[in-house]
């Protein structure tokens, strides 16, 4: 049994119940021992929603690229990050939740009512908001924003891999694979490694 893709439905509540601008929120970037966590805001024009948008892990980096294009054209985007510093300052959590904000706050038109993916709304979001477990399965606006996400943050992950060859992070995006926990023993850790991150505090 296929699971269902995610639709408008949670937008259309959203629509009925006196709200116009609905964005979909999501991260990626939680779980990698280095880079940023980057995260996205999405407002769907709802006469012109790309087919296909899904959870950005479930979907190929072919498609997601091309979605990507599709969804600069057809929709307002924000992305936005927290930083390695800002991870291993604040926490993983408040700096994803940070992240979100600042996404938010970076689209040119203000939301009425954002739904974000998770079980928590942000505390530094003032904004009417909606959080929705496995969003991204369930929402177009949140499908979206996990593929503006992730598209971006793999996009940064390549470029960070040619400075700092060996780590394969290209590949994996910085998540601790065989690989990735394999060079980190062998060249040690690198400025963009998140210290407070359990395999690299142990190195150091």
């Amino acid at each position: 049994m296929t699971k269902p893709a995610p639709d408008f439905t949670i937008e259309q509540t959203a629509i009925d119940a006196g709200h116009t601008l609905i964005a979909g929120v999501d991260e990626v970037g939680r779980g990698p021992l280095c880079g940023p966590v980057t995260a996205a805001a999405v407002i769907l024009d709802p006469q012109n929603i790309p087919a296909g948008l899904n959870d950005s892990k479930k979907l190929t980096a072919k498609r997601r690229e091309a979605l990507y294009d599709l969804l600069l054209e057809c929709a307002t985007v924000s992305v936005a990050h927290a930083t390695v510093a800002e991870i291993d300052e604040l926490n993983i959590l408040r700096a994803s939740h940070l992240a979100m904000e600042r996404a938010v706050a970076g689209l040119p038109k203000t939301p009425d009512h954002v739904l974000i993916d998770g079980n928590l709304i942000p505390k530094g979001l003032t904004l009417s908001a909606q959080a929705v477990i496995k969003g991204d399965g369930k929402s177009v606006s949140i499908a979206a924003a996990s593929i503006m996400a992730k598209t971006v943050r793999d996009r940064i992950m390549v470029d960070l891999a040619q400075q700092y060859p060996g780590y394969g992070w290209e590949k994996n995006a910085g998540y601790p694979t065989a690989v990735h926990l394999e060079s980190l023993q062998k060249l040690g850790v690198t400025p963009h490694h998140r210290r407070s991150f359990k395999p690299v505090y142990k190195m150091l």
